[in-house]
């Protein structure tokens, strides 16, 4: 007698085990399920075997080649599509000239095959179906029988009205090689929903063989797990040949598996550890399956754990009923709670701790300290924090989804008074729009009333955030460098970015899911604020002088990149006089000019126009509405740094009195500009809320980042792209000079900057070794360790977010500014040399 082994599923419901192994090649007890199926023909005499492939088919055949080694003879069939269980066979005809067996190649039995086959003998029937009894048949195919076992009906996954037996199909049959004269060529059949119905119509000899024993569907990660318990808890009888049995017969170790201090360790229940894999020290394991070449580390606690090979875990971590793939690494003091299946080559880090029921797909990296919450698909890390300073970034529907930000959307909620108000907006993308909605239903579910002014220029957000009537606010945007990413600023009363307490305390909920639920009468509600551009104008042109702008009429140019501010900024211009020109002024959902070399494309096209029309000025908005790139009269595009010197010479040589407010990375020409203006310049640390929030100081004048964002507190403190433009237009008007004049401010001197890869482990130490370095030297520590020279700086400063550090330098000539960039770089590698000698 043959058996046709059923293995070309694809496993899409047990993923991510089947990314990359076919569904039967899953180890069970380190040998793959299909090899359990194999080893059980054999043992009832069946040793000529056909395997039915699709996906993955060269894994298998590699695996099993001629099956001689398993003391069987394998034929393999692989059809040119899916034909369905039946279709399948019959792509197989040429090898099934006699009696057959069909089994599912991931099944877990120890069904005594030899009785059904006595029985199909018996009843000289031309098909058998294998039934056995299950407590929950609703997810089966239920077959009814009459007392001699004959089929009379079939019940394809019933309602309990409907089950009127508890005896479902297992998938195993012996078949009549002429039942494959009613199954067409390369045609798509199913065994149990055409063949067997059709058979049954015509009465044909039919049965059902009733059979008691194990039998579980692989079905899911779910039953996977089921099984690798039941298999340790005895239910079901395998072969474990390839393991020693100890004395008391619930340790099976494999070939130079060892126990390193028997004496420590604590082993019960029945575990199986495979060959070449080692137990360290006092660790603990219970009903555990474990692959080969494996390292579990001293003071590990793992219960009903299953380990592929490769596995190895370091010390402290506790594993409850989950799945680990192959070659996973897994840091110290981990936490895996019940559920959880982590794909092949995956690492986490020290001290992380993935959720229950969480399902992690291969080559993933989990930062230390990490708490997994979700399924971890598609972007390539887990993070620690899910902040980045007040932003939440991610890849959109990948890192991003829905069910994430509503989630976000909860525990921010939750962070809040039940009751209270928040703001929400948006750029023009339709993305933005999509996980905006999710993030204000999470809002609503935690009695949190929404404030929705959908699509709007961030500053006009942050504006109405500085009144009152809202605790905080939300802006979801497309980041400026990635166009698949979006990024979710979160913003405080005051209409500053969150404080890094704050963003923990949204963490904190986010991660331990403890959202406040309220009552199914008592969710928030969604209302609008149709006035809003109407106060955010007001405001905008009670601060500027209108008379003096026009009086000079300026003509600009303004390239507003399709962004929300193309419902706005023109008229305002428009009520101060100014001549406007717009470009890209049509809001579009996406593909906004966002990358480097669009927005140089955009600014070249600005100038040419500028120098046409003979403009005053050309500007260049960012989509937020935060960011503003300046074109002078001649056409010149100003760098960030000559327009933040051309600004605050303007600003200096307005009359007022008080500071000028920069990082303190900003060149330190700005204070030659300040005293010849009669101002003082300040610096802050670079972290853009410290700046803004020490602009609301009083005499702060304009403050400015070194990528194009700009603040006049006079309005208000955060930073806009459209107060600046029309500010830097008066600024002109007063004073008459034209932005050329100013260009050159920012070459007096040489400023430089470059970065360099390093690890978030060593930059304390290099901030040490910089401090030390400078011990006897003029040193300033506001952000960074600065260093003054008789003629220059130098500022060392690791990277908030990446795992960089800045040099930033400035002198009198570009050589010597060239020179103490070569020399603190060379510095920064040698002392990353000698931290990461001191760390092995």
């Amino acid at each position: 007698m043959k058996a046709v082994i059923m293995a070309g599923g694809f496993g899409t419901r047990i993923q991510p085990l089947t990314i990359n192994l076919p569904k039967p090649m899953i180890p069970l007890a380190n040998r793959p399920i299909m090899r359990h199926i194999i080893g059980l023909l054999k043992k009832h005499g069946i040793t000529e075997l056909v395997l039915l492939l699709y996906h993955q088919p060269e894994i298998i055949k590699n695996y099993f080649r001629d099956g001689s080694e398993f003391g069987v003879h394998i034929s393999y069939v692989t059809p040119l599509e899916d034909f369905g269980t039946a279709g399948a066979v019959k792509a197989a005809a040429k090898f099934l000239d006699e009696r057959f067996m069909i089994i599912s190649g991931d099944l877990l039995t120890d069904f005594d095959l030899s009785k059904v086959i006595a029985f199909h003998e018996e009843k000289q029937a031309r098909a058998t179906i294998t039934l056995t009894p299950v407590s929950d048949p609703l997810q089966f195919g239920v077959v009814i029988t009459d007392q001699e076992g004959k089929i009379t009906k079939f019940l394809e996954k019933p309602g309990w009205g409907e089950v009127f037996s508890d005896t479902i199909n297992t998938g195993i049959y012996v078949i009549e090689p002429d039942v494959l004269d009613m199954i067409p060529k390369e045609t798509n059949r199913d065994w149990s929903k055409d063949v067997f119905p059709a058979m049954l119509a015509e009465d044909q000899a039919l049965f059902g063989c009733r059979l008691e024993g194990y039998w579980a569907d692989i079905g899911n990660t779910d039953a996977y797990l089921e099984a690798c318990n039941d298999i340790t808890s005895g239910k079901v009888l395998i072969d474990t040949s390839e393991s020693r049995p100890e004395p008391d017969k619930s340790l099976y170790l494999g070939q130079d598996a060892v126990i390193e201090q028997p004496e420590k360790a604590t082993l019960e229940g029945f575990t199986i550890l495979g060959d070449n894999s080692q137990v360290l020290g006092d660790a603990s394991l219970k009903n555990c399956l474990v692959g080969r070449n494996c390292s579990i580390d001293s003071g590990c606690q793992l219960e009903n754990a299953v380990l592929w090979d490769n596995v190895h875990l370091k010390p402290g971590t506790k594993i409850s009923n989950a799945v680990l793939g192959h070659s996973v690494r897994v840091g110290q003091s981990v936490t895996i709670e019940p559920g959880v299946v982590v794909g092949d080559e995956t690492r986490i880090g020290n001290e992380a701790l993935l959720k229950r029921d969480v399902k992690v797909w291969p080559r993933k990296v989990i930062e230390g300290g990490a708490t997994v919450t979700t399924n971890l698909i598609w972007g390539e890390k887990w993070r620690k924090s899910l902040f980045q300073g007040a932003q939440v970034r991610g890849l959109t529907n990948v890192e991003l989804t829905p069910e994430f930000v509503a989630k976000l959307g909860a525990a921010f909620g939750s962070t809040l008074p039940r009751g209270s108000h928040v703001l929400a907006g948006r750029d023009a993308i339709r993305s933005s729009r999509m996980l905006k909605r999710a993030f204000v239903g999470g809002l609503l579910s935690a009695g949190i009333n929404v404030r929705d002014i959908r699509m709007a220029p961030l500053p006009v957000l942050r504006y109405k955030l500085a009144t009152f009537g809202e605790v905080g606010g939300v802006h979801f945007r497309q980041a400026a460098d990635d166009p698949a990413a979006t990024e979710i600023i979160f913003f405080d009363t005051e209409g500053d970015e969150f404080s890094s307490s704050q963003a923990k305390g949204v963490e904190r909920i986010f991660f331990k899911e403890n959202f406040r639920r309220v009552h199914h009468a008592e969710p928030g509600g969604i209302s609008e604020l149709p006035r809003l551009y109407d106060y955010y104008r007001e405001g905008f042109l009670r601060s500027l002088d209108s008379e003096t702008l026009k009086r000079a009429r300026p003509k600009v140019v303004i390239d507003l990149n399709h962004s929300p501010a193309a419902d706005l900024l023109p008229q305002l211009l428009t009520e101060l006089g100014c001549e406007i020109i717009e470009l890209n002024a049509h809001v579009q959902d996406s593909g906004l000019g966002l990358t480097e070399e669009q927005t140089l494309h955009s600014m070249d096209q600005l100038s040419r126009i500028v120098v046409t029309l003979e403009a005053t000025a050309g500007f260049w908005f960012g989509p937020s509405g935060e960011r503003l790139g300046i074109i002078d009269e001649k056409g010149n595009i100003l760098s960030d740094l000559e327009a933040l010197a051309a600004v605050a010479a303007l600003v200096s040589r307005s009359g007022q009195e008080g500071y000028l407010l920069v990082p303190v990375t900003a060149p330190r020409i700005l204070e030659d500009l300040a005293l010849e203006g009669g101002l003082t310049v300040k610096r802050s640390k670079t972290d853009g809320r410290e700046l803004v929030a020490e602009a609301r100081q009083r005499q702060v004048r304009f403050a400015a980042t070194l990528n194009g964002r700009y603040a006049f507190p006079e309005f208000q403190a955060n930073f806009d792209a459209l107060y600046a433009a029309a500010r830097i237009l008066q600024l002109i008007a007063k004073s008459g000079l034209p932005l050329s004049s100013l260009r050159d401010l920012a070459q007096r001197r040489t400023w430089r900057h470059c970065e360099i890869p390093c690890s978030f482990e060593f930059k304390g130490g290099i901030m040490r070794k910089m401090s030390e370095d400078s011990a006897d030297q003029q040193t300033t520590y506001i952000d960074g360790v600065l260093v003054d020279f008789s003629d220059g700086w130098v500022l060392v400063l690791p990277d908030q977010h990446r795992p960089v550090a800045h040099i930033y330098a400035e002198a009198d000539q570009p050589d010597r500014a060239d020179a103490i960039i070569a020399t603190y770089r060379g510095k920064v590698e040698q002392w990353k040399k000698e931290l990461d000698k001191g760390a092995s």
